[in-house]
């Protein structure tokens, strides 16, 4: 019998979860400006306590990896390790993506193809296309979306655009065969995903897991000289 905690924090939305060998138990979410700085653990404490499970029970905390959000991210990352060395628990990476393939797999009853999408500014998403059976088919990347995107596999089959970033797909590409989904990403459907990790023993190191940005994280630079301040 496993425990696992799972959370999610690559969006704007806060999520987590509790799953018993893959199947949920409980959740809950917040969407409100700080909830990963300022709710996530107090969500975490709360969750375990309605459900009567102590840390000592749980047999992995699960986390999304990324790409998304670099603050999120950052927070959703940071705190599951703390909490897997503080509780002594393996720690299991999931890709965001991945994620919302998972969730989305009978929007197309099943067939063609899945591409999960995340915003990553202007007309660029970070994106990745699998089949009906989450085999990854097109490698995680970023693309610059224009009305010649995706339309290799816009050809060969139905094809369920989801994520935040779905809306700039749908500005400009109109097929037949694309269909957009309003699905939000959640710690919910992380449980089957991170189950499997948990059965193949498929864990990370605590000491050098970082979450996958995808691309370089830039802080943006001051343009005042500080000789003027």
């Amino acid at each position: 019998m496993a425990f696992i905690l799972s959370i999610e924090t690559s969006t704007p939305i806060c999520s987590i979860a509790l799953h018993q060998n893959g199947e949920l138990i409980d959740s809950d979410v917040n969407d409100g400006k700080g909830a990963h700085s300022e709710l996530l653990v107090r969500m975490i404490s709360d969750l375990l306590d309605r459900n009567e499970i102590k840390p000592s029970s749980l047999s992995a905390i699960a986390v999304s990896e990324g790409p998304g959000s670099y603050t999120g991210l950052r927070i959703g990352v940071s705190t599951s390790k703390g909490l897997a060395f503080a509780w002594d628990l393996p720690l299991i990476g999931i890709s965001t993506l991945k994620i919302l393939a998972k969730a989305a797999i009978h929007i197309n009853g099943n067939s063609g193809f899945i591409i999960p999408l995340l915003d990553a500014r202007r007309m660029e998403v970070y994106r990745e296309v699998f089949d009906s059976e989450l085999k990854s088919l097109a490698e995680l990347d970023s693309e610059v979306v224009d009305e010649f995107s995706f339309q290799e596999w816009l050809k060969l089959n139905k094809v369920c655009f989801v994520g935040d970033g779905a809306n700039k797909v749908k500005e400009v590409i109109t097929h037949s065969n694309a269909i957009f989904s309003s699905l939000e990403i959640s710690a919910k459907d992380m449980g089957s995903l991170a189950y499997l990790k948990f059965s193949n023993k498929d864990f990370e190191d605590l000491a050098y897991f970082v979450p996958n940005y995808l691309k370089e994280f830039k802080a943006l630079q001051s343009k005042k000289n500080p000789l003027m301040s």
